[in-house]
């Protein structure tokens, strides 16, 4: 059963959605209405669904910003509307289809096919990430690895490889020993939990560090020069723990 949630600030649009969805599909629930996007966002923070059926046009915050809001999702996006002119918008916020109002029930039939298939698709790419990351970590040989996602694929990443992490807002780039960059669509605590090893250490709210790494410090600026020659600021909250752990 797919679980959803509608957005939309007309309730009559919300109504009439849930009624189409309600006598058509016995494969989709609807948990949740909203006309307020803001209420969803903060249902959506703490519960996961498998669908949001959501309208563009809405006073205090349109469709698209509530998708920016979600840098990393893990529900799949559905537009709803009266005008037909946000299609490549949406196809660029990565919506899986686009529903034109008054919503005509063989494309309703057909969105939630695609909603399955995609459904599918997320849980074997999620087992297959699960299967990987179990085999990143050769214990045999003492190797220790990690497992990113990024541009639609996994990368195993060795750890004693990795030089720093920077963030960058809801971003973060990956620096390694090879001069290779990876860029994240994540935020550095991802990397951080990830990277869960002695050896890493934050060392600033933006940097996280391979303390295996570190060439020099220099205490009266409170910086650090790594293998690479990358010269990186030490906060002084984590000043005294890095002195402690490096």
């Amino acid at each position: 059963m797919l679980e959803a949630i509608l957005i939309d600030d007309e309730p009559q649009a919300i109504k009439s959605l849930q009624w189409e969805l309600q006598n058509f599909s016995k494969e989709i629930i609807v948990l949740k209405t909203f006309t307020d996007p803001q209420e969803a966002q903060r249902f959506l923070n703490k519960q996961h669904v498998d669908c949001v059926f959501l309208d563009i046009e809405m006073p205090e915050m349109d469709g698209f910003q509530f998708l920016e809001y979600f840098a990393e999702r893990d529900f799949i996006a559905i537009i709803t509307t009266a005008y037909d002119q946000f299609a490549i918008k949406a196809i660029r916020s990565n919506a899986l289809d686009y529903l034109l109002k008054p919503i005509d029930s063989d494309d309703l039939h057909e969105c939630i096919v695609r909603i399955r298939k995609e459904k599918e698709k997320k849980e074997f790419h999620g087992k297959l990430k699960k299967n990987l990351e179990n085999l990143a970590i050769n214990e045999n040989q003492g190797d220790k690895k990690i497992t990113i996602s990024t541009d639609g694929k996994l990368i195993i990443l060795k750890t004693d490889k990795i030089l720093y992490c920077q963030s960058d807002g809801n971003y973060c780039t990956v620096f390694m020993e090879n001069n290779e960059k990876i860029f994240l669509t994540k935020k550095l605590k991802y990397m951080e939990e990830k990277l869960h090893f002695p050896e890493f250490f934050r060392i600033h709210n933006s940097f996280l560090i391979n303390l295996n790494k570190v060439k020099e410090y220099h205490k009266a600026d409170e910086y650090v020069i790594l293998t690479n020659n990358a010269k990186l600021p030490v906060s002084r909250q984590r000043k005294a723990y890095f002195l402690d752990n490096l």
